[in-house]
C-alpha cells in the first residue's frame, strides 16, 4: 500500500481531478502540494455541477476543503 503523499509526489506535473466540498471540482496539472494537502494546480478548470465556471492559469486549493484527489 502506498502512502497518500507518495501518490501525490508521483503525480507532480500530471493531470488530477480534485473534488471539493459543496460540489465544486478542479481539474488541472498538479504543480505542488504540502503535508496539509494544500494543492497548487496549473492550467486548471473550476467546475460546479459538472459545468466549467472558469479557467485559471494557477490556483491554490486549501487542503481542508478536499474530499478526494484522483490522479
Amino acid at each position: 500500500m502506498q502512502k497518500p503523499l507518495t501518490v501525490l509526489n508521483q503525480t507532480i506535473n500530471r493531470p488530477v481531478i480534485v473534488e471539493l466540498k459543496a460540489g465544486r471540482e478542479y481539474r488541472g496539472i498538479l504543480d505542488g502540494y504540502d503535508p496539509h494537502m494544500n494543492l497548487v494546480l496549473k492550467n486548471a478548470e473550476e467546475l460546479v455541477n459538472n459545468e466549467v465556471v472558469r479557467k485559471l492559469d494557477l490556483t491554490i486549493v486549501r487542503g481542508d476543503n478536499v474530499i478526494y484527489i484522483s490522479p
